[in-house]
């Protein structure tokens, strides 16, 4: 557990220091443009300088890094007012770029049928499950499938490029339906199955991960099949199993656990480079 901290605190450092640089660069944005602008305006309105607005700015900040122009309070203000633009604009790019990656994503899955998928066979991006609590060997419910399943998610959620995984087909590409499961459910039908899966989402992964794993079902041969296209995620997803957090990657067409050095050297180069 110590180490799972320590890998955790690695990865809220390097984000500080994303977020410290585009602060700094906000500062400097606002004490030699800023500024200098406002001085520019200021004079222009009292009728005291008649050069262009770029000749002006640059003597303003020649001056200033010469320290001819000495400090004061509206510099130190547009200091602070380019850092929070500086630290606003870094964090709307990141949203919006994270939110685009997943509507691409999710527009060339939407592009594929389901019999055509299935056909692909199981892959690095793809996994079959028969069912999501019902075990069909034994005819009872298995709540144990259910951690299979939050396992395969969580292993999409951490990759690169995410995955699909689709519930009511066997390994071999039978499409067994989900009645079974259906049946386990006290809302016996998609809604209800949809709902289940994204509270187990919510309880076991994270909440914030939700709008991150998208739910389709579709019907072949009178048999419902869940579709779930999985983005990858924003942050590292740790899947507590006997209260010991574990992190999943995909491997090849399987999902495994990494140990504490891989999980640092994946989630070092993984989520620096997403930022």
């Amino acid at each position: 557990m110590k180490r799972f901290f320590l890998l955790m605190i690695r990865l809220w450092r390097q984000q500080l220091k994303l977020y410290f640089a585009a602060a700094i660069i906000g500062a400097l944005i606002g004490i030699f443009i800023l500024a200098p602008s406002y001085d520019y305006i200021s004079s222009r309105e009292r009728a005291a300088n008649p050069v262009s607005s770029i000749e002006y700015v640059l003597r303003q900040v020649r001056e200033m890094l010469t320290g001819k122009i000495a400090q004061n309070n509206l510099i130190v203000f547009y200091a602070e007012i380019g850092a929070m633009l500086g630290l606003l604009s870094l964090g709307l790019y990141t949203v919006l770029h994270n939110r685009l990656l997943r509507i691409e994503q999710l527009k060339m899955e939407l592009d594929k049928d389901l019999p055509s998928i299935i056909l692909q066979g199981e892959g690095p991006l793809l996994e079959f499950k028969s069912s999501l609590r019902w075990d069909m060997a034994e005819s009872r419910i298995n709540r144990a499938l259910e951690g299979v399943v939050l396992k395969t998610l969580a292993g999409f959620l951490n990759s690169h490029q995410g995955g699909t995984l689709l519930i009511g087909v066997a390994d071999d590409g039978e499409v067994v339906g989900l009645e079974k499961d259906y049946q386990t459910l006290k809302r016996p039908d998609q809604d209800g199955f949809e709902q289940t899966i994204m509270t187990l989402i919510s309880t076991n992964l994270g909440a914030d991960l939700c709008p991150f794993v998208h739910v389709l079902f579709h019907v072949i041969d009178d048999k419902d099949v869940c579709r779930l296209i999985v983005s990858p995620a924003a942050r590292p997803v740790f899947l507590n199993q006997g209260n010991t957090p574990k992190f999943y990657v995909r491997t090849g067409g399987g999902t495994r656990d990494l140990n504490i050095q891989e999980a640092l050297g994946y989630i070092s180069g993984r989520w620096t480079h997403a930022k």
